[in-house]
C-alpha cells in the first residue's frame, strides 16, 4: 500500500488547492525570466536585424541608441568613398508619439534610403516594403495598423503598404519605417502657426540687428533649423576588408566614431538596459528564493500535519523508509504537479503579455532544478522531524 498516494486521496481537495497557489507563484517566476530574456531581446533587436558590418555616428558620441547622434546628411557619401567600403547608407533613429489607431502611441521612426539602402524592414508578414520614394510606410502590428490604411503626421498624410511582426526598438516600442526624406519631414515639420510665429521673430531679430526688411527676407532662411541631418551611417565592407582598418581609416579622417555590430550590441548591454537588467534580474532572484521558503513551508507543514499518524506508524513497527516514502513522494507530487501547472500557465500568459516574452529551454530547466532541489531540500527536513517523532505522541503523550 502506497501511503502517499492514498493521503492525497484522502485530502485531494487541499492537495490540488495547494498545488494551484504555487502553480501561479512558479508562473510569476517563468514569466519574469520572459520578461526578463525579452528585454534583453528588444534592446538589441533593431541591431541583431540591422544588415550592416560598421555603425557609422557622429564623433564623441555612443549613438544612435544610447545617445543622440546628429550628422549632415552628406556624411555618407564621404563613407562610402573610404576604401573597404562596398556600401554607405543613412538612417534616421528618432522616437516619436503620436494618434495612431484613434489613441496616442509611442513608436521608433527609422527612416532609410528606400532605393537600395541599408536598414529597411524585415519580418514583413502583410503587405510590402516601401516602393514609393515618398508618402508611404510600413509599420509594426503591435501599432493596430493594416495595408492600405492612411495616417496622418503633420501636414501629410502616409498610406500603410506592410505590417511587420516583433520589430521593436529598445523599450519594446514598435516600429515605423519611412523612406529618408518622409522620416527628416516628420522630425522637424513645424505646423504653419508655429512657422508663422518662428517666420515673425527671425524677422524681428534681423530687423533689431540693422537690416533691411529686404535683406532680412533674403537672410531668413538661413536662420531656420537644419532638416536634413541623419543620427547614422550604416556600413558594408568589401569581401575581404579588414573592418578595424576601415573603422580606424573613417576615425582618422571623416573624425567620426565607428562601431561594429558586436560593439553597438555591448553599448546597448552595457549602457541603456544594464540598470533595467540588473532590476530584472534581482526580481527574479528573490522570486526564485521566496519560492523556495514556500515550498519548504508548505511541504514543512504537511508533514506536520501528519506528525500523529508518523506517530501511530512508528508504534506500530512501520520502518522508517515508509515514513521517508510518505514524505518523499508527496514533496516530489507537489513540486512536479505545481510546475506542470506553472509551465501550462505560462504558455497560457504569454500571448496577450504586453511585452516580449522571451523564453530559454536552458532557463528553465535550471528554474525547475533548483525548485526541484528546493523541494528535496524540503523533504529532508520534514524527514528529519518526523524520525525524531517519538512513537509515544501517538497515545496523547
Amino acid at each position: 500500500m502506497d501511503l502517499a498516494i492514498k493521503d492525497i486521496r484522502r485530502h485531494l481537495g487541499k492537495f490540488v488547492a495547494t498545488i494551484a497557489g504555487v502553480a501561479m507563484l512558479l508562473a510569476i517566476v517563468l514569466v519574469m525570466n520572459g520578461i526578463y530574456q525579452g528585454n534583453i531581446a528588444d534592446g538589441v533587436w533593431l541591431i541583431e536585424n540591422t544588415a550592416t558590418d560598421l555603425w557609422v555616428v557622429e564623433r564623441g558620441r555612443g549613438g544612435p541608441f544610447n545617445e543622440s547622434s546628429r550628422m549632415p546628411l552628406d556624411s555618407y557619401k564621404s563613407v562610402a568613398a573610404t576604401p573597404g567600403v562596398a556600401k554607405a547608407s543613412p538612417l534616421v533613429v528618432y522616437a516619436a508619439q503620436r494618434e495612431l489607431g484613434g489613441r496616442s502611441q509611442q513608436f521608433t521612426v527609422i527612416g532609410y534610403d528606400v532605393f537600395g539602402g541599408l536598414g529597411g524592414p524585415g519580418r514583413i508578414v502583410r503587405g510590402r516594403a516601401i516602393e514609393a520614394p515618398r508618402y508611404e510606410l510600413v509599420a509594426d502590428k503591435k501599432l493596430g495598423l493594416a495595408p492600405g490604411e492612411r495616417v496622418s503626421f503633420g501636414t501629410h498624410t502616409y498610406t500603410v503598404v506592410g505590417v511587420t511582426q516583433g520589430a521593436v526598438d529598445s523599450g519594446g516600442n514598435p516600429l515605423v519605417y519611412l523612406a529618408l526624406p518622409d522620416a527628416q519631414q516628420v522630425q522637424f515639420q513645424q505646423d504653419n502657426r508655429a512657422l508663422e510665429a518662428a517666420r515673425a521673430a527671425n524677422l524681428e531679430r534681423l530687423r533689431r540687428a540693422g537690416y533691411a526688411p529686404e535683406q532680412a527676407t533674403r537672410l531668413l532662411p538661413l536662420l531656420a533649423a537644419p532638416g536634413d541631418t541623419i543620427n547614422t551611417v550604416l556600413v558594408t565592407l568589401t569581401p575581404g576588408a579588414d573592418a578595424a582598418a576601415v573603422a580606424q581609416h573613417l576615425r582618422d579622417w571623416l573624425y567620426f566614431n565607428v562601431y561594429t555590430s558586436a560593439e553597438e550590441r555591448a553599448l546597448m548591454l552595457e549602457g541603456r538596459l544594464s540598470r533595467m537588467s540588473a532590476v530584472l534580474g534581482l526580481f527574479r532572484a528573490l522570486l526564485v528564493v521566496v519560492s523556495i521558503v514556500i515550498i519548504a513551508l508548505i511541504i514543512y507543514v504537511l508533514t506536520i500535519e501528519k506528525i500523529r499518524s508518523i506517530a501511530t506508524l512508528k508504534l506500530i513497527g512501520a520502518p522508517n523508509r515508509v515514513i521517508v516514502r510518505l514524505i518523499m513522494e508527496q514533496s516530489l507530487a507537489l513540486t512536479l504537479a505545481s510546475f506542470a501547472a506553472a509551465y501550462g500557465l505560462r504558455e497560457v500568459i504569454a500571448p496577450g503579455f504586453p511585452r516580449s516574452l522571451s523564453f530559454l529551454g536552458a532557463e528553465t530547466a535550471i528554474t525547475f532544478a533548483v525548485m526541484l532541489a528546493g523541494g528535496v531540500l524540503a523533504s529532508l527536513m520534514a524527514i528529519w522531524h518526523a524520525l525524531r517523532t517519538p512513537p509515544q505522541l501517538a497515545l496523547g503523550g
